[in-house]
């Protein structure tokens, strides 16, 4: 049972959609102490030293657990609250995962995925990555309902070339999920690179007399040509804002 909630749990992780992680696959079966923390930890796409952090604890304490050098430690109810379950749970593999909450519950879309949120040189970057997102790779992330067909992140949008004054408009600081396997056809929204910039760049793809041009929402922009030297990294599939 453990190798299934493992296995599942490093699936998750490597799509970028660790919130995929069933929750009910993890019950009084689940292995042991060192399984528990490790699969959590993953589910969770933290570092060993990210989980130290929350706990308060050192990275070598749980370096030690989930070796099982050490087979348990009396700062077990922090580490459950750190990775969100309940310390019973982690502690014997019995009772609820989830560690309970006097806040009342909200209904939830029947799932949500987990993205990293990375930089636009990361972006750029991306296809020569041999490892997108090792271990640590980020430190923070955002949920979507959106299930990605590849490996997938968030953009801030920086400057104001998507902002249009009708229609659709994509003004700075909006989130932008982007999809490096979605299906790229003229009209969508693109994550590009071009050859003489270190950096990806978001424009609207489109198509003229056999050529593709990079557009930008923005009418005061210029379009640009994505030729040979032109990568699409992949298109827009969420967008999400913050007040």
């Amino acid at each position: 049972m453990i190798t299934q909630v493992i296995n599942e749990a490093n699936t998750c992780y490597l799509k970028g959609d660790n919130a995929c992680f069933t929750l009910s696959v993890m019950n009084e079966d689940s292995g042991t102490l060192k399984d528990r923390i490790y699969a959590r930890r993953v589910a969770l796409g933290l570092s060993q030293q990210q989980l130290a952090e929350r706990a308060g604890v050192s990275q070598v304490t749980i370096q030690h657990l989930e070796s099982g050098r050490n087979a348990t430690s009396k700062r077990l109810v922090e580490i459950a609250r750190a990775l969100n379950v309940s310390a019973e749970w982690l502690d014997s593999g019995k009772s609820t995962t989830v560690e309970p909450s006097n806040v009342a519950p909200t209904v939830q879309p029947n799932m949500s995925y987990r993205y990293p949120v990375i930089s636009w040189v990361a972006a750029g970057a991306w296809a020569e990555a041999v490892e997108p997102f090792p271990p640590g790779f980020s430190d923070r992330y955002e949920i979507s309902d959106y299930n990605s067909k590849g490996v997938a992140f968030w953009l801030e949008v920086r400057g104001d070339s998507m902002t249009a004054p009708t229609g659709t408009s994509i003004p700075e600081g909006m989130m932008i999920l982007v999809d490096t396997e979605a299906e790229v056809t003229s009209g969508k929204l693109v994550i590009a690179k071009l050859a003489n910039s270190g950096e990806a760049t978001f424009k609207k793809l489109v198509e003229d007399g056999g050529r593709r041009y990079l557009k930008p929402l923005n009418p005061e922009y210029k379009m640009v040509e994505c030729g040979e030297d032109c990568r699409i990294i992949g298109v827009a599939v969420r967008v999400m804002g913050k007040l």
